[in-house]
């Protein structure tokens, strides 16, 4: 099966990198949904809402953990922005506020977990390694989820290590980061050596096969990939030069 992508897809996608290097492209984002939160007006993509749930109720942790803040318009950010410049000045700023279509909350992937205490604080919720908050850990990467600023890697991410803050990118993408301790960063660049004319990440799960590769856009005005009809797939655009292309096979099936 022949398909045909839109380069313009290439700033779309579960797995778009967004950072001081690679600004958001999209202006509005569709299909939010609201997050269970006792911030009533926390939303996030659909999907992200969805898998976010599935952790919620495995770990049963509503009323202890509450989101703090999801998607942001440029509106928004730009108001935090400017906020957190007049009231924490520039240092702290640099270090834990994107500029406007430089924030991961724009993409609507993005979450800012709490403890649910008595005082949250906005911008730097208290989301600790501990308790609750471990269990939240344990399995984000099973439901897509990766801690999206960890320790030690500042100089990779160029913000401030985020303890509250975490990106759906959807599985395995999530379980091969964590496995790897890969930042987005590190992980784009990762999946780049499994060309789409090459050799294929592959994950061994039950009955099945994912296979992960990385496609770098074309010159014209579409890219072409080829499919067997039988697999099901996701196509995701990194927003710096390519597709990233998730295929689920039957592990017992010949390619």
């Amino acid at each position: 099966m022949k398909i045909d992508i839109d380069n313009n897809k290439i700033y779309e996608g579960n797995l778009v990198l967004v950072n001081n290097n690679f600004p958001l492209r999209i202006d509005k984002q569709k299909d939010l949904a609201r997050v269970y939160s006792d911030y009533s007006d926390v939303f996030m993509k659909r999907v992200a809402v969805n898998h976010l749930n599935l952790i919620f109720d495995k770990i049963k942790c509503r009323g202890s953990i509450v989101a703090v803040s999801g998607y942001r318009d440029e509106k928004e950010q730009t108001k935090i922005y400017n906020s957190s410049l007049k009231d924490k000045g520039v240092e702290f700023t640099n270090k834990f506020v994107a500029k406007p279509y430089h924030s991961e909350h724009q993409t609507g992937l993005a979450i800012d977990l709490a403890e649910n205490k008595d005082k949250i604080d906005f911008i730097c919720p208290d989301f600790s390694y501990d308790g609750i908050c471990a269990r939240f850990r344990k399995f984000a990467p099973k439901y897509g989820f990766v801690e999206r600023y960890p320790k030690g890697k500042e100089h990779i991410t160029n913000i401030a290590h985020e303890p509250w803050h975490f990106r759906y990118v959807g599985y395995p993408h999530s379980k091969i980061m964590d496995m790897n301790d890969f930042t987005l960063e590190e992980y784009i660049e990762y999946i780049k050596q499994f060309s789409y004319e090459g050799e294929h990440l592959e994950i061994e799960e039950e009955n099945k096969i994912i296979e992960v590769f990385y496609l770098r856009v074309g010159q014209d005005d579409t890219t072409q990939l080829y499919i067997p009809k039988k697999y099901i797939y996701q196509i995701s655009g990194n927003n710096t030069d390519g597709f990233i292309i998730t295929l689920w096979r039957d592990r017992y099936e010949k390619k």
